[in-house]
């Protein structure tokens, strides 16, 4: 799949080559980017129920996050940033968010594979929607990382993605 998907993406990502001429659907998008060093990184389309997300992830892992927060949840291009750090990054303004400097979400433990919990919120949100779930990985990200992206999907049964590549003529 091709893409020109949310122009504020930070991390930077060199997708691999393909001959795919299929372009990816931008509509109720959920997108795991994996950049060079292997850090995960969370997105969403314009339309997706980022609210709700947040509602699911801030109930099951009893973050205690304020309306406020929430809300500027919904304003952020991507999330980055370890579940004991998403408090202290909402209360930063969104549109500063884009400058800051990442983690990424934990993937590569397998006891604290903390995109479990975001993909476990993700679909809650998305109940009754189509979603999108699309993999964006760099073209020298490393393997744990990407296995840890999909164990995430596996036990949380979203076994149905797309990988984001980037066109070039057959």
């Amino acid at each position: 799949l091709t893409t020109n998907f949310n122009a504020t993406e930070r991390p930077t990502v060199v997708t691999p080559n393909s001959v795919a001429s299929k372009v990816a659907p931008q509509d109720d998008v959920a997108m795991v980017t994996i950049d060079k060093d292997g850090k995960v990184f969370l997105s969403f389309s314009e339309d997706a129920p980022k609210k709700e997300v947040i509602e699911a992830l801030n109930t099951n892992r009893t973050l205690g996050l304020t309306d406020a927060e929430m809300t500027n949840f919904t304003k952020g291009p991507f999330i980055g940033v370890p579940i004991s750090q998403l408090k202290s990054l909402l209360q930063q303004p969104a549109e500063t968010w884009p400058q800051l400097k990442y983690t990424g979400i934990p993937v590569t433990d397998t006891l604290n594979n903390e995109l479990v919990d975001w993909m476990r919120a993700v679909k809650t949100a998305f109940q009754g929607i189509r979603m999108n779930l699309l993999v964006k990985g760099d073209n020298a990200s490393r393997y744990p990382s990407f296995k840890g992206v999909i164990d995430a999907f596996k036990k949380n049964d979203e076994l149905k993605f797309q990988m984001v590549t980037n066109p070039e003529g057959v």
